[in-house]
């Protein structure tokens, strides 16, 4: 089956809706995602974004961010995130997004190694309400369609230009001619026993750039968050915000100790926890946040005090069992200012790209605000030229089909893998088996 697009968008999370948002309307679009529309990390993101509170704080929010990755950050793209952070914030007010506010002004909450509060919110279900928002605008839109459960398996690529994808959707192979495409299709938590990322993460984008020598950078910079909540087994994590420790909420060992600072860099908690675990001979520490007001709590984490009490934990009067679990990809495809890749025709937005934001490790809240920014730049820069690029309905050499399709994934899955372990074998245990 052959379809023809102006732009492929590979991802339907925040960075993928909010390219197809900021692209002209007589661009005909095409959005794929491996299973449902929200299947995605942004969905799952809960303590909020992170932004310049004015332009007096702009070098306060790139200095805290340089600190954070250890100074492995690419300053200038530092600085275009702070500059452009406020005007995203605010068009996202424009398309509907209801960040809490007191007294009409935005309320602005702390996390870790941020030196003031600088982070929007809904409740803590941020990534949810944005991407509720963003999806109910891409949907309003004529020249755009969604097509869900349909999963990339490569690209279609002649003399390093990229000309479209090929995916796979019950059981039919579907060649996808574009004049550009779009990878925002995440990061590579699927590839762990133990993340907090939804398990249909697999390093598809590192997995095609390797088959494609398209350029990588910064692999080897995978982050543990510090607070998932512990459980018996290998699944997904359930996530409990940075927030609760910006709020106050402590880390104490198994003895009710303090042990650490809550709000230094995740690289640096989670070590301490890690070695706390291991001093103590025990599986998991404790986040305890029950000295704040019970009424309070239950408002301000109402999705997090859901899911506790779910497991019977009442986060106003017990403390919650909390250990590290891999939580974020800083390296990716590499990209300019403008998240063009090594090759032509071919972007990438979001978890999946290396922009340079967040060096050796991501700044709390971080990681949606650089989905938008430089979504909106690639928008941008495609708006630009699209209309000089003619459709490319070239033969794609590969033969494809449902037969080799299944065995094809596993492959890509092998690949990154494989990619991974090179630049980190010491989390070769962490990794599933393919």
């Amino acid at each position: 089956m052959k379809v023809y697009a102006d732009v492929l968008i590979v991802g339907t999370g925040i960075a993928g809706l909010y390219s197809a948002l900021n692209l002209k309307n007589n661009l005909k679009v095409i959005m794929i995602t491996k299973e449902k529309v929200d299947d995605c990390n942004s969905y799952l993101a809960q303590g909020g974004i992170a932004t310049a509170r004015d332009k007096y704080d702009i070098e306060n929010y790139i200095q805290d961010t340089l600190k954070a990755g250890q100074y492995k950050n690419n300053e200038e793209v530092v600085r275009i995130l702070a500059e452009e952070s406020i005007d995203n914030i605010n068009n996202l007010i424009k398309l509907g997004v209801k960040f809490d506010t007191v007294d009409g002004e935005l309320q602005y909450t702390r996390e870790a190694a941020h030196c003031k509060n600088r982070i929007v919110h809904c409740k803590d279900r941020t990534g949810g309400e944005v991407f509720n928002v963003l999806l109910k605008r891409v949907k309003e839109k004529s020249n755009i369609q969604i097509i869900e459960q349909s999963c990339l398996i490569d690209i279609i690529e002649k003399n390093n230009t990229c000309f479209g994808g090929i995916a796979v959707k019950n059981n039919e192979v579907i060649n996808i001619y574009s004049k550009i495409t779009i990878l925002a299709c995440g990061g590579i938590g699927g590839l762990f026993k133990n993340s907090t990322n939804v398990k249909t993460l697999t390093g598809d984008g590192i997995s095609i750039a390797c088959k494609h020598k398209i350029n990588l950078k910064d692999i080897n910079y995978i982050q543990f968050h510090p607070t998932s909540l512990y459980e018996k087994g290998e699944n997904r994590r359930f996530l409990i915000s940075e927030a609760v420790r910006g709020e106050g909420a402590y880390l104490l060992n198994k003895r009710g100790i303090r042990f650490v600072d809550e709000l230094l860099p995740r690289d640096v908690v989670s070590k301490a926890i890690l070695n706390e675990e291991s001093k103590s001979n025990s599986e998991c520490v404790f986040l305890d946040i029950t000295h704040k007001n019970s009424q309070y709590i239950v408002d301000r984490f109402p999705s997090i005090y859901e899911a506790c009490i779910n497991k019977g934990i009442d986060m106003t009067k017990d403390r919650i069992p909390v250990t590290p679990a891999q939580h974020y990809f800083m390296g990716g495809i590499t990209v300019d200012t403008y998240s063009r890749t090594s090759m032509n025709r071919l972007f990438a937005c979001g978890e999946v790209s290396c922009t340079g934001v967040h060096g050796a490790n991501r700044l709390a809240s971080n990681s949606l605000q650089e989905a938008l920014v430089f979504s909106r730049r690639a928008s941008i820069i495609i708006n630009d030229y699209i209309d000089e690029i003619e459709l490319n309905k070239l033969e794609f050499d590969e033969s494809y089909n449902c037969v080799n399709a299944a065995n094809i994934r596993q492959e890509n899955v092998k690949i990154a893998l494989n990619e991974l372990i090179k630049v980190r074998g010491d989390l070769k245990n962490e990794l599933v088996n393919c």
